[in-house]
């Protein structure tokens, strides 16, 4: 499955959550690109996390953002594999 330009947008703000802390979370302002205020509603509309414009990681939200995590770190040459 190739990585469209949507997906990239998710993945970009998917990583800009906090792993560390379920009591922190993101709000993506009106300012900011439409690419991201999409992505936001998206990321919502797929139950990752609790508001149309970011808010906290769900649950699956929070296995997802282990995964990206992940793979970035794999991708990056950060990890040894």
């Amino acid at each position: 499955m190739p990585l469209t330009p949507e997906l990239v947008h998710e993945l970009n703000l998917l990583v800009k959550f906090p792993m560390h802390s379920d009591m922190e979370g993101i709000k993506v302002n009106h300012e900011a690109s439409s690419e991201m205020i999409s992505a936001a509603q998206r990321l919502y509309d797929k139950g990752l996390v609790t508001q149309p414009d970011g808010g906290y990681l769900t649950s699956s939200g929070h296995q997802a953002l282990e995964h990206a995590k992940s793979a970035l770190r794999i991708l990056s040459g950060k990890v040894n594999v």
